[in-house]
């Protein structure tokens, strides 16, 4: 068309290569062929005529939430004669209109992370992997720690829900496998670990948690509360992680674990494998970190219980007993997610695991027979109506042995026979050997025999070995008596 300035059409379409014919063309009409083609007619009615402008997008306007399926199902209702073909068409229609006519909606901002600036944590469940503990199910989540500059991740088994002893720990935990502290540390609203709790220990949660951030030297900051793409950074790792243990799992062909060290040295094991991966990328964050200080802070919280004549104690709804010389005593208990310390001053006095409270409100138990063996020798019926003889018993083989010596013997016999056999199981230390024996009777369908057991487990007899000396006769005094003179 440049050319058709100067020149003639012919000349113009020589100069462009084009033929003659094609540069009339042009002259007569310059548009491209694309623009030339008719708009596409409808070759079909349009099932949402009669409703669309009516129906639809009132409900448009009105519900700018409202699903498309839950339209389509409202206009089936309204109208039978709709078939189930139209609810495709529904949803284009409603795409398109919402695209122009549609609300204003929330814009992501991708964030850059320097390095040694953030760290995040967040806690996650992990039920779906289905993890057992020496056959029994375990309830437990992780806590999950991450710098999103490096990759860097720790994760931290939790037994309990979100609390801030187990933030403590793990976030602690975390630092020191670090090596170093970032500037801030950011976490959801902790909306899990406010639940239930009043104000006052809302704010002491507050503060302790702050405390937790200044000891460190690190400023706390949070993303608002429902707003989880502000924690983007930890929340899609927790499906990377958990994908990377379940693939690990089917690897192992086994979900059962002898005792929680072992399922918490597993997860350790995967996170490290990814934290070797990132290797680089996080020697070059530690050189952005700030130091450690000399020591962790407390990763407990701190309580004081009165030991019951029970021997025994209440704390968050769970009965813990302890030995009987305590009765009376007021002790300082260390409080952590997995286990309890409990302190007469500055003396440890016993570690305890922690117990969880049945979620229908019933308390929970955490009981030790050897606590309590000694009076209950002297007190045998005790056991038939124990509150918590279950929790007493210390294996199943246990429990089952006494279920059939009462249907045998009748409740006085029973429980003397039952609280001999916990008394053999203390005194002998052979709690596991034992349970072995019992549930072989159980399952030969002999009747457990206290008598029989008792000689079993004895002491073997050794026999005193026969020491043969040999005294030296008294003349070599006599002649070693003249040297020793001469040396002197």
């Amino acid at each position: 068309m440049k050319l058709r300035r100067h020149h003639s059409p012919a000349i113009s379409a020589a100069k462009a290569g084009f033929s003659t014919s094609a540069a009339y063309r042009f002259e007569k009409d310059s548009r491209l062929p694309s623009r030339k083609k008719p708009p596409r007619e409808r070759r079909r009615p349009d099932p949402l005529a009669g409703v669309w402008d009516s129906e639809v997008v009132p409900l448009l306007k009105d519900a700018p939430g409202l699903r498309p399926i839950a339209i389509f199902e409202e206009l089936c209702r309204r109208h039978p004669e709709l078939s189930a073909g139209t609810r495709r068409t529904l949803e284009r229609r409603i795409q398109a209109w919402r695209a122009v006519n549609g609300p204003d909606r929330e814009v992501i901002f991708r964030q850059e992370h320097p390095p040694g600036r953030m760290a995040l944590s967040d806690f996650t469940e992990v039920a779906d992997l289905r993890v057992t503990i020496a056959g029994q199910i375990l309830d437990c989540r992780l806590y999950h720690f991450r710098l999103p500059f490096s990759g860097f991740e720790h994760a931290h088994v939790v037994l309990g829900g979100e609390s801030f002893v187990a933030l403590a720990e793990g976030l602690q935990n975390a630092l020191w496998a670090l090596g170093g502290v970032p500037e801030q540390h950011r976490t959801d609203s902790l909306s899990a670990a406010f639940r239930n709790l009043d104000a006052e220990a809302k704010r002491d949660l507050t503060e302790r948690y702050e405390a937790l951030c200044a000891h460190y030297g690190m400023i706390p900051t949070r993303n608002n509360l429902g707003v989880a793409h502000e924690n983007g950074s930890i929340e899609s790792s927790h499906g990377h992680l958990k994908k990377k243990l379940e693939d690990a799992l089917l690897l192992r062909a086994s979900r059962d674990f002898d005792d929680l060290a072992a399922w918490r040295g597993f997860v350790d094991e995967i996170v490290g494998r990814g934290n070797a991966r990132n290797a680089k990328r996080i020697d070059q964050e530690r050189a952005a970190l700030k130091d450690l200080p000399v020591r962790k802070t407390a990763d407990y919280e701190e309580v004081h219980v009165d030991v019951t004549s029970s021997s025994a104690f209440i704390l968050r709804k769970v009965f813990y007993s302890v030995p009987s010389r305590l009765i009376g005593q007021r002790l300082r208990v260390h409080l952590f997610d997995d286990r309890l310390e409990g302190f007469q001053g500055s003396t440890l006095l016993f570690t305890l695991r922690r117990g969880r409270s049945d979620p229908s409100g019933k308390h929970g138990h955490v009981v030790d027979y050897r606590h309590v063996i000694h009076s209950l020798r002297r007190k045998p019926m005790a056991l038939l109506n124990l509150v918590y003889r279950d929790q007493l018993f210390p294996r199943r083989a246990y429990a089952q042995a006494f279920e059939v010596l009462l249907t045998a013997l009748g409740e006085r016999p029973a429980c003397r026979a039952m609280v001999g056999i916990l008394a053999l199981a203390h005194e002998r230390a052979c709690e596991a050997e034992l349970a072995v024996a019992l549930q072989a009777d159980l399952d030969g369908g002999v009747l457990p025999d206290l008598a029989a057991l008792t000689e079993r487990f004895r002491p073997k007899d050794a026999a005193l070995p026969v020491v043969v000396v040999t005294l030296p006769s008294l003349a070599l005094y006599d002649q070693i008596a003249p040297n020793l003179g001469e040396a002197a």
